[in-house]
This record gives structure tokens, sequence and C-alpha cells, in this order.
């Protein structure tokens, strides 16, 4: 770390001296025009270095930062007042040195530039000016830098508390599914029904997708088909002759993706709060692909009391829905005194 330090000092340093050697160069021969002799225009040069580094690093390194920078406009003209006075003021001086010192009062002798005030005082502003612009332009640059990485660093901490929330809605699911599934095979397992291997295979899937498959951002659409056929299933042998459930997909190629565990609760909460009418359970799904667009419905029969479109599953749904397809998804809930509908439709894209 020290090496460090010391490498960009000196390289600091460097390029510092190799910028005032080329403004001295600069000096002599701006003043050295129309005027043969050379040590005299050097003489003047280095006599005026002093008065352009000093107003230079005073406006570049504490008015423009410490003032100009805050917006502190005030402080900033003010101590711009004094800097440009007393520089001007030692401007005079250099000019005078000139003439007595170097031209020993014999005007003529003097080179024809230096003679001018305004001249002298014009390259050595054009100096700071200079310098003021490029200091200026790297507070800008550092300043946009340092707003990036913040910027950054604020979407990775949104996108991490956006996983962490994810994560836990899903946790939430995960218990509330399997209960009602296990449920049912305890259900059969009394009755000591033939069909219970095939619930505990279908299961054994279903339970392979929430270990292993739901921790993935996206999965195939066709397996989450797949995994609600198995539900299906395992629902039917519970609910035997009471159920009447229609399962139509239409279009749903095989390279679509869709977030794990986004169909099967609304699945699931027709079959746990649906009603029984007429002793049947009425359910009809239908999920229909175009493009990149997911079209889903459902609809079961209901007496209305027992759906609640605000449940603490659906809620769970809607909030997955909201963290990954913003702005790209529609949800409709109906809760009618015979029917309870949804529809939902995504930008899978």
């Amino acid at each position: 770390m020290l090496k460090k330090i010391i490498l960009r000092k000196s390289t600091q340093l460097f390029l510092h001296s190799l910028f005032w050697v080329a403004v001295l160069l600069f000096y002599t021969a701006y003043f050295g025009f129309d005027s043969k002799d050379f040590n005299y225009t050097l003489s003047f040069s280095l006599f005026l270095m002093p008065i352009t580094i000093a107003t230079t690093y005073v406006f570049s390194y504490k008015i423009i930062p410490a003032y100009l920078i805050p917006k502190r406009y005030f402080l900033f003209a003010l101590y711009s007042l004094y800097t440009i006075i007393i520089s001007a003021y030692l401007i005079v001086l250099s000019v005078f040195y000139g003439l007595i010192y170097l031209a020993n009062f014999r005007l003529e002798t003097m080179a024809p530039l230096t003679r001018s005030l305004l001249f002298v005082t014009v390259s050595v502003y054009l100096v700071v000016m200079i310098v003021s612009a490029f200091k200026l332009l790297k507070i800008n640059l550092s300043h946009t830098a340092e707003t990036k990485k913040l910027e950054t660093k604020i979407l990775e901490t949104q996108l991490k508390l956006k996983e962490q929330e994810l994560n836990y809605l899903k946790m939430q699911i995960h218990p509330h599914f399997l209960f009602n599934t296990l449920n049912t095979l305890y259900g059969f397992a009394l009755k000591k029904a033939d069909e219970t291997p095939e619930m505990i295979l279908k299961l054994s899937n279903l339970l392979d997708y929430l270990l292993y498959k739901i921790d993935k951002p996206f999965v195939l659409l066709s397996h989450d088909i797949d995994h609600i056929n198995d539900y299906i299933a395992l629902e039917k042998m519970r609910f035997n002759n009471t159920l009447a459930i229609n399962f139509t997909t239409t279009n749903c190629t095989e390279d679509l993706k869709i977030a794990p565990m986004l169909l099967l609760p609304f699945i699931e909460n027709s079959f746990k709060h649906g009603a029984i009418k007429n002793q049947q359970l009425t359910i009809n799904i239908d999920l229909t692909c175009q493009g990149n667009t997911l079209d889903f419905r459902i609809e079961n029969s209901s007496t209305g009391a027992n759906m609640n479109p605000n449940g603490i599953g659906l809620e769970n749904i809607k909030k997955r829905l909201a963290l990954i397809y913003p702005e790209n998804y529609s949800l409709e809930i109906l809760n009618n005194p015979d029917i309870f509908k949804v529809h939902l439709h995504i930008n899978l894209q």
C-alpha cells in the first residue's frame, strides 16, 4: 500500500513538473515574439512562473473544491476576488521587474509583449483557466463515477432484498402446498387404497419439483404443466366422483419458460376453497400461449363466502408477480356468488 502511494505521488509530481516546464517554454516563446533577447524573456518568464503556479493552485485546489463545488457561491466570489487582486498586483510587479531589473529603465530594450500589462495578465489567467477547467472536468468525472458506484450498490442491495423477499414468499407456499397433499395421501393410506403407491409416486415427483426446481429463477413451462397434471391427478383420487375438472393447454411450446410455482397455487386454491354444488366441484382451467405471452384462466364453483381474493396464498402470488414480472403482467380476480374466476396474462419475455 505504501509503495502504491509513493508511486502515485511520484507520478503526480512528475506530471505537474512536466506541465510547468511546458508552461515555461510557452511563456518564453510567447514573450519572445518579435524579440531577439532570449535571456530577457527567459528571466521574465521565470519571474512570472511562481505567480502563475500559486494562482493556479489556489483556484484549483482550494477555491473550486471548497467553495464552487459545494455551491458556496458568495465565498467563491469573495475569495476569487481576493486572489485576482493579489495576483494582479504581482503581475504588475513582474512588469516593473522587467523594466527595472532586466531593461535598466530602458523601455525600448524590453520585449514588446512584456511592455503590455494586458498581454502579461492574459497569459497568466489563460493558464489558470485551462488548469481550472481541467480540475472541474476531473471533479465532475470523479463525482459521476462515484454516483454510478453508489447506484450500482443500491441496485445490488435492492436486488438482494427482492431475492430474499421472493425466497420468503416461496417458503410460505411450500408448507401450505405440502400440507394439503400429505393430508390427501394420509386419507388414502388409512383406507389402504390401491391408488396409494401411485399417489406416492406423483407426490415424489412434486417433491422433486419443490426441492430442486423451485429454487431456479425460471423453469420450462412444459415441466410446470407436467406437475400441474400430477397435482390434478392426486386431487382426482381424493375427490373421486365429486370432481369435474377440465384442463386444456394451447400452443405452449417446449422452449417457453416461467417462474416456478406461479400457476399451481391458483389451482390449489380452487381445490381448497371451491364449493361442491350439485354433488360436484367444478373447475375449468385453460392455458393458452401466443408467442412469448401466456394467458391463464381458471374458474371454480363457489358460494362466494369460501373464496377470499385477498387471502394469504393469492397475496403471495401477487407479490411474486410484482417482483418477477413488473409491468409485464395483469391479474384479474372475480368473486361471484356462484363462481370464482382468475385471469392471469404474462409477457414471459
